[in-house]
């Protein structure tokens, strides 16, 4: 299956600095949002605290859950819907870690039954994880992207014997990165563990792409030695592109369909996949080949 013909000859180093601007549009948002609203709303897994689930029978509202918990002193908790509209299931958060988490549950079930009936209210889930916890995890999260992306900076500047490549890899895949934690708080969704996980999933498959790409322009420009770099860089990137479509298509599908069947546990995760996937895909044909350009104009 050949999704663009061989021989295509898009200037898409032409149109670099357009790609930089929108980059750049997209960054500052992720920024200015993350700004606005004082931080990433971390989940439960980083911020510490008590979550319980809870499935009603009937339609609800956030609001009308809180004042329903007012009578035990809940109702500053943070109320969440949790997966898709018809399923009628929200998180409860409680900001204290506490220890009694069945007494906890229970009183919720207790306060919500008055308002809703008997059978009308299941408590799902409760879960706890102590401030500790939570800050340790947090740091850890942090130190695992830092460290993948310092691996994949030495493990470039290793294989393609240039430093320069290494920095623009790395760069698509800050951009893929802070892109994603921006749709996130743009979204205000939780920031969670599985996030994390999702971002390092986001990197390799980044990754994989500009790879690709970088293998073709080294092959490309032993072939084409008195071409100018730019046209070498840009019959490279034609070359791919057919195989960069095709790989982020067919993974792009079945992300789609876990987004849309998985069901609210791994609704936030697959999320994140497809939105690091469109990024990544963008990043390896306008950022990542179009800074090693620019750098080599420069210098």
């Amino acid at each position: 299956m050949e999704f663009v013909k061989p021989g295509t000859k898009i200037d898409f180093l032409g149109i670099r600095r357009s790609a930089f601007l929108l980059s750049g549009i997209l960054i500052g948002a992720s920024i200015i949002s993350v700004i606005i609203h004082g931080g990433l709303n971390y989940g439960i897994d980083f911020a510490g605290g008590t979550l319980v689930q809870v499935k009603f029978s009937e339609p609800t509202q956030v609001e009308t859950i809180k004042e329903n918990l007012a009578s035990i002193g809940l109702d500053r908790s943070l109320v969440q819907r949790f997966g898709e509209r018809g399923e009628n299931e929200y998180l409860i958060r409680v900001e204290k870690s506490l220890s009694d988490l069945e007494g906890l549950s229970g009183q919720i079930a207790e306060a919500l039954q008055e308002a809703y009936g008997k059978g009308g209210v299941e408590i799902r889930r409760t879960e706890m994880v102590g401030p500790k916890v939570g800050k340790d995890l947090k740091r850890k999260g942090i130190l695992a992207i830092v460290y993948a992306l310092i691996g994949i900076l030495i493990y470039i500047s290793w294989r393609f014997k240039s430093f320069i490549y290494a920095v623009g890899a790395i760069v698509a895949l800050a951009h893929d990165v802070m892109i994603t934690v921006g749709v996130f708080s743009i979204a205000n969704k939780e920031f969670t563990l599985p996030i994390v996980a999702a971002i390092l999933t986001i990197i390799g498959y980044s990754l994989n792409d500009t790879i690709v790409v970088y293998d073709r322009i080294r092959e490309n420009r032993r072939k084409m030695r008195r071409e100018p770099f730019a046209k070498v860089m840009n019959s490279s990137i034609n070359e791919t592109l057919g195989r960069t479509l095709l790989t982020s298509l067919t993974t792009l599908t079945v992300v789609v369909i876990l987004l849309v069947f998985g069901g609210g546990v791994i609704h936030d995760f697959a999320f994140a996949l497809m939105i690091g996937i469109l990024a990544g895909t963008y990043s390896s044909i306008f950022v990542a080949s179009p800074i090693i350009l620019t750098w080599q104009e420069r210098k």
